[in-house]
């Protein structure tokens, strides 16, 4: 569809894992698609693969199998000369911007880059464009003789920002943006990205683990599980009534905005398993306390729950995929 800016198929990644045919299974067969527009949250616990999912659909890092369309075209196995000049149009903001940035280069000149790289831009004409990026991310201009150093934490994500915004980009990947910053300053980041999302329509994929976080700047939320995506859902759903078990307890560990809300806790047994040996059939089967004997060994399909919404969890079909009612 003409709205869809990036797509993903089938997609998967593995990292070799010292011996000899041994992988760390990173992302298992994730599909996903973002729309201009749209911001897509993506959520789960360390070690799902959401940041591993943002730096492949990118092409950052190489995908081991499946197929990745940006802008409708397929750039699963493009060079690395032919995807160059599509930086442009994809951009990523980092979770730590002290590492994001070279702490030797002036603010501006850190704006400045990618239009010099990209558009080639020189003189005032450069000047003047960095000077409104620093402006449009609320960042005083007379920052941009310092360098990082002067700045506070919250200050550098903006300088991050507006680097990714230099060259209006159609697909943003923001990993983890607002983790490190204190929560006064989370909320102006996330109230100036949903400013630039309103007004350059880009899409979003938004990576976190902060349900709160998610909920406020996102439109869907994926949930990811060992590499899997294992609920896909409007925003509301994820706080109403999710479907998957894993998406439940995730949900009980949240803390809710209104002190009077009653708390669900569930507590999830078990760690979650090494992803050099995935377990067989559902990969939540070994913690899930809904779990049959059919979840041992069949990846369980995606069961459609509403418009936009799926779940992959065979006890959806028999009505019994609730933790919360079904542990009592």
């Amino acid at each position: 569809m003409a709205d869809v800016i990036l797509s993903a198929k089938n997609l998967v990644k593995r990292f070799p894992a010292g011996k000899a045919g041994r992988f760390v299974n990173a992302v298992n067969g994730v599909d996903l698609e973002i729309r201009r527009g749209q911001v897509l949250g993506m959520v789960g616990e360390s070690g799902s693969g959401k940041s591993t999912i943002g730096r492949t659909i990118l092409r950052l890092t190489d995908p081991t199998s499946g197929e990745i369309r940006f802008a409708g075209n397929d750039i699963t196995n493009l060079p690395s000369n032919k995807i160059r000049p599509m930086r442009k149009d994809m951009q990523m903001v980092f979770q730590d911007p002290w590492s994001a940035l070279n702490p030797r280069m002036k603010i501006g000149d850190l704006i400045a880059e990618p239009l010099k790289i990209h558009f080639k831009m020189r003189g005032s004409e450069c000047i003047d464009h960095t000077e409104h990026l620093a402006k449009r991310v609320n960042l005083s201009v007379d920052f941009l003789n310092r360098t990082p150093n002067a700045l506070s934490g919250g200050q550098l994500q903006r300088v991050c920002i507006a680097r990714a915004i230099a060259t209006n980009p159609k697909l943003i990947v923001l990993d983890e943006p607002t983790s490190s910053l204190d929560l006064s300053v989370r909320a102006g980041i996330l109230e100036l990205l949903q400013e630039i999302r309103d007004e350059t329509q880009a899409g979003f994929l938004f990576i976190s683990h902060d349900l709160g976080t998610i909920k406020l700047i996102s439109d869907q939320i994926a949930v990811l599980y060992l590499g899997r995506v294992v609920e896909q859902m409007p925003k509301e759903k994820l706080f109403e009534e999710p479907s998957h078990p894993y998406s439940q307890a995730l949900l009980s560990a949240h803390l809710p905005s209104d002190p009077n809300e009653k708390l669900n806790k569930f507590t999830l047994a078990g760690e979650i398993p090494s992803p050099i040996n995935l377990p067989s059939g559902c990969s939540f089967h070994q913690r899930c306390p809904v779990a049959i004997e059919e979840c041992k060994t069949s990846v369980p399909k995606n069961e459609i729950i509403s418009k936009g919404h799926f779940a992959s969890c065979a006890q959806i079909a028999h009505g019994k995929n609730f933790i919360q009612r079904d542990s009592k």
